[in-house]
């Protein structure tokens, strides 16, 4: 988002460049120009409609901001908006929770979310979605796990469960050791 000062300068150079501006009406119009955009700003965030004089008149409620969103509204198909400042992204990152002393983990426990559920916008989650199965992620996961359940199921047969070094020897479970290393003396 870009800040005010930055917006307030770029369209008081836009007058300077159009008609001739001492350097005191420049920095008038800048001053001027700020603070419409401050109290403009203020008057968005709050709800309310900005007259002639700059003073707000309240919008009616359905037409005001909500104060607070729902934590499922703040995940929306092109941005995630961050539930603690307001910030609206296409991902929260953890750089950015670390900034409110949140892990992601945290984040969403405090705001009810599965710990599965990406916090991404969800175009973006669908992307990510469609390029893994592209690659056949999928598949390859299939298989990964049939090969491991097939490992795990040669090692108890064979006698060491799950390639642990613990062996089944009379239906009680003991550990393999490895022999002590020898002093040389």
């Amino acid at each position: 988002m870009r800040k005010l000062l930055d917006i307030a300068a770029e369209i008081i150079q836009a007058q300077a460049s159009v008609g001739q501006m001492s350097a005191e009406q420049i920095e008038l119009a800048l001053v001027k120009t700020f603070s419409t955009l401050q109290k403009m700003q203020k008057a968005e965030e709050k709800g309310v409609l900005l007259d002639k004089s700059g003073l707000g008149e309240e919008l009616p409620e359905e037409e005001a901001a909500p104060a607070k969103k729902e934590p499922r509204e703040s995940i929306q198909d092109d941005k995630i908006i961050c539930l603690e400042c307001g910030t609206e992204m296409r991902q929260l990152t953890t750089k950015h929770l670390s900034s409110h002393g949140l892990t992601p983990r945290d984040y969403k426990k405090k705001w009810g979310f599965s710990l599965k559920q990406p916090l991404s916008a969800k175009s973006l989650t669908k992307a990510r979605s469609k390029a893994a199965k592209k690659r056949g992620l999928p598949e390859n996961l299939v298989k990964f796990l049939a090969e491991r359940k097939q490992k795990k199921a040669d090692a108890v047969s064979s006698g060491d469960a799950a390639g642990t070094g613990v062996e089944i020897k009379e239906g009680r479970p003991t550990v393999k050791r490895r022999p002590k290393a020898r002093k040389a003396g």
